[in-house]
């Protein structure tokens, strides 16, 4: 999967990406077991009907993720350039340097693809250590922002806009192409909460920058930004650099949250074309939140007419990643 003369990123995703995402099942917590087990139950039952992307949400380098809540300031699995890893205890087939290349092997063999969650920025652990970024003559301490961080997640800082933060992100992306990686879900970056009062688009360049190094990689890879709500007046910036970006924030099945999808989606419906999708979120389908206590783990709040619906897609609803069937109707394995 390479960069043909003429292509642009608009050619990596001529349709809307369909697939399933491990967060709304899972939470931070997602293993390799749980990963392939999804895997095999998409090649069997619905890549047929176009389904075909597994992608394996936030907090894969955390050793101990345990459910849906995040460890504030905990240990996360590097290398010596500052680049996240998966952990070990729970992805087994990531030790000596293998990173995700055997679990993303198997999706492809099985006629899928691979895809993961990043946050963008560098991690605070790199930063306090200073660790080089590999191919360059900065470290991490020198590109690293201060006053760029997540409102809702301890891993990261921003990064500025300069060299050495763009040498960074070709660096991860160089590693996410020997991966086998093929769909990155970028997240604090289409809005900054942390700034929102201000300038909740504080960090256009840094999506600017991700769009260079996956251009460079030498891997087509479909780039999808988060979280929502993206502004209408930044649609054509965008476009220019994502496949995906969200409408909203996390979408729930709710129906305040279902009324307002509607409403965003009237808002962005001339600005959906191929290669180019406002994104409504994850559909939260069959079990969830099955890493939680047994209080808030429950099956989606949602009519068997409901479910029938989703066979048809209407243009305006990006369907992207759904997550398992109903029960009682070839639920994929626990």
């Amino acid at each position: 999967m390479f960069w043909r003369y003429g292509m642009t990123h608009r050619d990596f995703a001529k349709n809307a990406p369909m697939g399933w995402n491990s967060w709304d099942c899972f939470g931070a917590a997602v293993n390799e077991k749980q990963l392939k087990e999804n895997a095999d139950y998409m090649a069997k039952n619905i890549k047929k009907y176009g389904w075909e992307y597994i992608v394996c949400d936030i907090q894969w380098y955390e050793p101990k993720a345990k459910d849906n809540d995040y460890n504030n300031f905990t240990e996360l699995d590097m290398d010596e350039y500052g680049r996240l890893i998966p952990a070990e205890n729970r992805f087994p087939s990531a030790k000596g340097g293998q990173g995700f290349k055997p679990i993303a092997d198997y999706v492809h063999s099985l006629g899928l693809k691979f895809g993961i969650h990043i946050m963008r920025g560098i991690p605070r652990q790199a930063v306090h250590k200073n660790t080089k970024i590999k191919g360059s003559k900065f470290t991490a301490r020198e590109v690293a922002h201060h006053f760029s961080v997540c409102s809702w997640n301890t891993d990261m800082y921003g990064m500025k806009n300069c060299e050495g933060a763009q040498d960074y992100y070709n660096s991860i992306f160089e590693l996410y192409a020997k991966w086998g990686v093929d769909f990155i879900k970028c997240d604090d970056i289409a809005v900054t909460e942390f700034r929102q009062w201000d300038t909740p688009y504080s960090a256009y360049y840094e999506i600017e920058m991700i769009r260079k190094a996956i251009d460079n990689c030498g891997r087509n890879m479909v780039l999808s930004l988060s979280p929502g709500p993206a502004k209408i007046e930044n649609a054509k910036h965008l476009a220019q650099n994502a496949n995906m970006w969200r409408m909203t924030g996390d979408f729930w099945d709710k129906w305040d949250k279902l009324h307002d999808m509607f409403d965003k989606c009237l808002l962005w419906q001339n600005e959906v074309k191929s290669g180019n999708y406002p994104d409504c979120d994850m559909l939260p389908l069959g079990k969830l939140c099955k890493n939680c206590s047994a209080l808030t783990c429950k099956y989606m709040n949602i009519t068997n007419s409901s479910i029938a619906s989703l066979g048809h897609r209407a243009p305006s609803w990006q369907c992207r990643r759904g997550d398992a069937s109903p029960p009682g109707e070839g639920a994929p394995p626990n």
